[in-house]
């Protein structure tokens, strides 16, 4: 499998952390966020990883190279406008041509990515999309998902209003898609998953599935400067040492 890190945000919440360095360049337990996502895709066999770039990139690209320093092959995507979530995954669809993992670059996790691909290749036959799913304290902030009972997603609203939430299953931030899905997003504008390809991809009825993360599992997005304290007391987990190796470190 391919993966893709969405990392082309500039990270406005963080300022003045993100002011020269994109928000998945910054530093917990002594490391960039970004090498632990690497190490963690390539504990589990994913090793040709693109990224989008906007905000900075040469702060990404001058630490990563070519990414063989990291034990993985990388393709870059320099964004001269931001394209969105899925604009940017759609300007590397020639480099996604079999199914691939999909990482928010903001989000930092230790679940078993394994168990949320065997999920997704076990759906029925035809394209489709799994998202691994959290319970979120407060689903208004969150793109939120309802299920049928056999997992298949019924309906997606991207941080809905109070009265309007149905749900407390969050978007983790992980993904699993199938290339043919790509045709739905258009070419050289701005397209978002949550505000536009997923309901787009439910009003055509193309299988999309969500997978809960285990209750054992951590999973943490530092798109605030609370979170981005948080995630410095708690990280490395201990699952996450079993990929990063002895000390905890890639």
């Amino acid at each position: 499998m391919k993966a893709m890190i969405l990392a082309a945000g500039e990270g406005s919440r963080l300022r003045p952390l993100t002011l020269d360095r994109p928000k998945p360049m910054l530093s917990i337990a002594g490391r960039p966020m970004m090498e632990y996502t690497v190490a963690w895709l390539r504990h589990w066999g994913v090793t040709q990883i693109g990224m989008n770039l906007h905000h900075r990139p040469r702060v990404v690209m001058d630490h990563f190279g070519d990414g063989s320093s990291f034990g993985v092959r990388l393709t870059y995507s320099v964004e001269e406008t931001i394209l969105g979530t899925a604009g940017g995954v759609k300007r590397l669809s020639g480099f996604l041509d079999q199914t691939f993992v999909l990482v928010y670059g903001d989000v930092l996790t230790d679940f078993e990515l394994k168990a949320l691909v065997n999920f997704h290749f076990a759906r029925p036959n035809g394209p489709h999309v799994t998202i691994s799913l959290y319970h979120a304290a407060t689903p208004s902030d969150c793109g939120i998902v309802s299920l049928d009972g056999q997992g298949r997603v019924t309906s997606f609203v991207e941080k809905p209003p109070i009265h309007e939430i149905s749900s407390d299953l969050a978007n983790a931030g992980v993904l699993i898609v199938d290339p043919e899905l790509l045709e739905h997003v258009p070419d050289g504008c701005f397209y978002d998953f949550g505000q536009d390809l997923f309901p787009a991809l439910l009003e055509a009825g193309v299988p999309m599935y969500g997978w809960t993360l285990p209750e054992s599992a951590y999973l943490i997005d530092i798109g605030t400067p609370e979170r981005f304290a948080q995630v410095q007391q708690e990280w490395p987990t201990p699952a996450a040492r079993a990929f990063l190796g002895h000390g905890g470190t890639p």
